[in-house]
């Protein structure tokens, strides 16, 4: 099924992971080995030619390759099948050379590798992409005053600023995991039979490194068939990043909600509508988003159940992956996109903030009284005062700073002034501003550029 495709994925990381652009990675790998072998000298060049010239994916029947594949038990198998036979129509002995010296999962695993280093150039753009406009409005609202909530209750004021700078601050750090993973991550898979190359005699490490070389793949000491940490590290960073994107997305959706109306997704014709209530605004890009934050998780939990692989090749625990890591790819390039989307078009009711901070009657500032008063008399005996007065403030629905002004104890010690200062909410940001400055600030210098 391909009806909620536009909904959860992207279309750019989607033609990557498409059944054209699946058999396209073995074929590059296949035509990258026949040249190769050709510059060591293990193959003749016009084999190597012929085997290139083939290596398109336009020249195979995906379907016939996926129905002899549930046979043979891989893709690999009945390609290199089709591929020795489009070769030796043109050039029989050149035919004789077509995968030489390698095995399957050679071609799987290398032909994966080059689709993930692509969904990640695609899905680092995106993020790329996110860094000016969370950039732009941390920035813009480093003293915008809004309610500070923990476990969904008003807590604390603080800016609107250092709110966005905390997403901008988590979509720096995924940057730089995107970098390091790629770096640990996207290598040559190729070791032959039992990853000793032995059918190359002693010319398979020349080989390898000729055979990264034509992939631009990082060279690894050593095969890695049934080592999956590569495999799974490339979806935990991924997970990662699209935990961050719903946490983005909650944060978005909660403000959206009508007793609170201070953020909102873009509005656009036809979205966010309900087929019944005319009036619904509904946060549709958050609700893709955290239905892939709900998704990957479990997805993850699949690669990391597949590690604990077999001897030198692995059975069922390497075929696991085949379907799960294409899945979790385009579910999370789905949310970075979806969320690249609204960032630049997020809407801001400055004042509803403004006004949200006064629905607790003054209960906002009683940490603020606390300490204060607790520099006087002790801070145990503050916090009991000040919960009591909290209490009755609750109780008869009356504002903190009236119950505390009439308390003598209060107002032994805290003048009218010092209540003044205290119920200003903007006495009472420490350092937001400069956290949100300071992100700001390291993210314009400090995100990695994109891979080529």
């Amino acid at each position: 099924m391909n009806l909620l495709d536009p909904l959860f994925r992207s279309p750019a990381v989607d033609a990557v992971f498409s059944d054209r652009s699946t058999l396209q990675g073995m074929l590059d790998f296949e035509a990258a080995l026949a040249r190769a072998e050709a510059r060591v000298g293990v193959i003749p060049q016009a084999a190597a030619t012929a085997i290139a010239s083939k290596c398109r994916a336009e020249l195979f029947d995906a379907t016939a390759i996926a129905q002899a594949a549930a046979r043979s038990g891989n893709l690999a198998i009945p390609l290199v099948k089709h591929l020795t036979a489009l070769v030796a129509k043109d050039d029989k002995q050149a035919a004789h050379f077509a995968h030489w010296g390698a095995t399957s999962q050679d071609a799987i695993d290398t032909g994966r590798i080059l689709q993930l280093r692509a969904a990640f150039d695609l899905i680092g753009r995106d993020l790329d992409s996110l860094a000016q406009p969370f950039g732009e409005l941390a920035q813009k609202h480093r003293s915008t005053l809004i309610a500070g909530r923990t476990w969904m209750q008003q807590a604390l004021p603080t800016t609107l600023g250092v709110k966005i700078a905390g997403w901008l601050d988590a979509i720096v750090r995924h940057r730089w995991r995107f970098a390091e993973t790629r770096t640990r991550c996207f290598v040559l898979q190729f070791g032959g039979a039992v990853g000793t190359l032995a059918a190359l005699g002693s010319r398979g490490p020349d080989v390898a490194s000729m055979l990264a070389a034509e992939l631009s793949l990082g060279l690894p000491d050593i095969p890695w068939h049934s080592h999956r940490d590569r495999m799974a590290e490339v979806g935990l960073t991924l997970s990662l990043c699209a935990g961050t994107c719903g946490k983005i997305a909650r944060d978005i959706s909660l403000h959206m909600q009508s007793e609170v109306a201070e953020i909102f997704e873009p509005a656009g014709e036809g979205r966010g509508g309900s087929s019944t209530m005319p009036h619904k605004r509904n946060p549709v890009s958050s609700a893709v988003i955290l239905a892939a934050a709900m998704r990957v998780p479990g997805l993850v939990s699949s690669l990391l159940a597949a590690m604990p692989q077999e001897d030198e090749r692995g059975l069922g625990g390497w075929h696991a992956e085949w379907e799960v890591l294409p899945d979790l790819v385009q579910l999370t390039a789905g949310a970075v996109h979806q969320l690249a989307a609204i960032a630049p078009g997020l809407e801001i009711d400055t004042q509803r903030m403004r006004k949200n901070l006064d629905l607790t009657h003054g209960l906002i500032f009683a940490e603020a009284v606390t300490m204060a008063l607790g520099e006087k008399i002790g801070k145990p005996k503050a916090h009991e005062l000040v919960e009591a007065a909290c209490k009755r403030a609750l109780r008869d629905k009356r504002e903190l700073r009236t119950i505390l002004s009439a308390d003598p104890k209060v107002n032994a010690h805290l003048t009218v002034a010092d209540l003044d200062r205290l119920f200003d909410p903007r006495n009472y940001l420490g350092a937001a501003e400069e956290y949100a400055y300071r992100v700001v600030a390291a993210s314009r210098g400090k995100i990695p550029a994109g891979e080529e």
